[in-house]
């Protein structure tokens, strides 16, 4: 059953090209609303925690360097339906196959640089919202 919460971050890319304010932007007007937010920044350490899923993946070591190479924004989003709408407002990951007007055709610098995170399923998207922000921050 789908929940109405969903978990996102803006990566290091979009962070360090001044893009914070136009993505946060189309979220809103795409009908979510921010219940959380903060910016920081990952040690290479905490990255690995994050995509621990992807550790036997051969990209993995990269990932884990470019997500720790500047500051990132986790944002925890509600609106219903809220990871399926994400995840089509986000678009694909390859941003060249992404559909216009989404976040990333608009964003992201390529399939590495894809500008933003938004969890696949609910029960990822707790997990990772509870990975950035405790209990008395995240609702």
């Amino acid at each position: 059953m789908a929940t109405n919460k969903t978990f996102t971050m803006i990566k290091p890319d979009a962070v360090a090209a001044g893009n914070i304010g136009g993505i946060t932007k189309m979220i809103e007007e795409a009908g979510f609303r921010i219940t959380a937010m903060k910016m920081t920044k990952l040690s290479s350490e905490r990255a690995g925690q994050f995509y621990a899923v992807h550790k036997e993946r051969p990209f993995y070591g990269e990932l884990c360097q470019y997500m720790s190479s500047g500051h990132i924004v986790a944002m925890i989003l509600e609106k219903e339906n809220a990871v399926a709408d994400f995840r089509k407002l986000i678009g694909a990951t390859d941003p060249s196959k992404a559909e216009a007007g989404t976040i990333r055709a608009i964003y992201a610098k390529s399939i590495e640089a894809n500008a933003i995170h938004g969890s696949d399923s609910d029960e990822n998207a707790e997990i990772e919202g509870s990975f950035f922000f405790a209990g008395t921050e995240k609702y």
